[in-house]
């Protein structure tokens, strides 16, 4: 009788060590990224396939943003820099623009030219769809809002997170994009959640 329930603490020892080190999901989470095709900054055709063995981080943006998405993406950009200074692979960025008609590939690739993006990093700037596809694929994907410009204004209103998904296409969870109140933007965080994920999707 001893002997078993040692055998048991062990495996609860072992499975509570292996776990430790998870990216522990959100609760609103945990559906597949649903299918999509659509263009990114060089011209070429990115689908939901493309996303395949590789951890993702995503954000909504659009390149007349005024306010939150310079700061976005200078963030990410940050990101970037750091998971690159620790030579960390297998991972890449997707910014959906939520102003399609305005960010054409070339508009976005000078968009990404304002940024000092690692030359390794794959960050797809994506576009090629209509303003339905944007609102619906955020709402249903990532529980988020795209919403058309007020009257006289060109400020598409959208929100602000930054999302993680793993190698088998599954959201995770979601950070601030930009420092909110109080909360500063959460770097280290993001950076150590897709250091995880990778590691756990090379051992597999």
């Amino acid at each position: 009788m001893k002997k078993w329930l040692i055998a048991v603490l062990a495996s609860l020892m072992f499975l509570s060590a292996c776990s430790a080190g998870a990216v522990e999901p959100m609760s609103r989470y945990g559906d597949e990224v649903q299918d999509f095709e659509v263009t990114n900054q060089n011209d070429e055709t990115f689908t939901r396939e493309d996303m395949d063995g590789k951890v993702w981080l995503l954000s909504f943006i659009f390149t007349n943003c005024a306010t939150v998405c310079p700061p976005m993406t200078q963030n990410m950009t940050q990101v970037t820099q750091e998971l690159d200074e620790k030579g960390l692979e297998n991972y890449g960025v997707m910014s959906f623009s939520v102003d399609p008609e305005v960010d054409t590939p070339e508009v976005l690739t000078e968009y990404a030219g304002w940024y000092d993006i690692p030359e390794n990093t794959e960050w797809q700037f994506l576009t090629g769809y209509d303003y339905e596809f944007i609102r619906g694929f955020a709402e249903d994907n990532f529980k988020t809002i795209v919403a058309p410009p007020p009257k006289g204004s060109n400020q598409v209103t959208h929100g602000t997170a930054f999302y993680l998904i793993d190698a088998d296409g599954t959201i995770i969870k979601d950070y601030s994009g930009v420092d909110s109140g109080d909360t500063k933007f959460p770097q280290a965080e993001i950076v150590s959640d897709v250091e995880k994920l990778v590691e756990q999707n090379n051992e597999e």
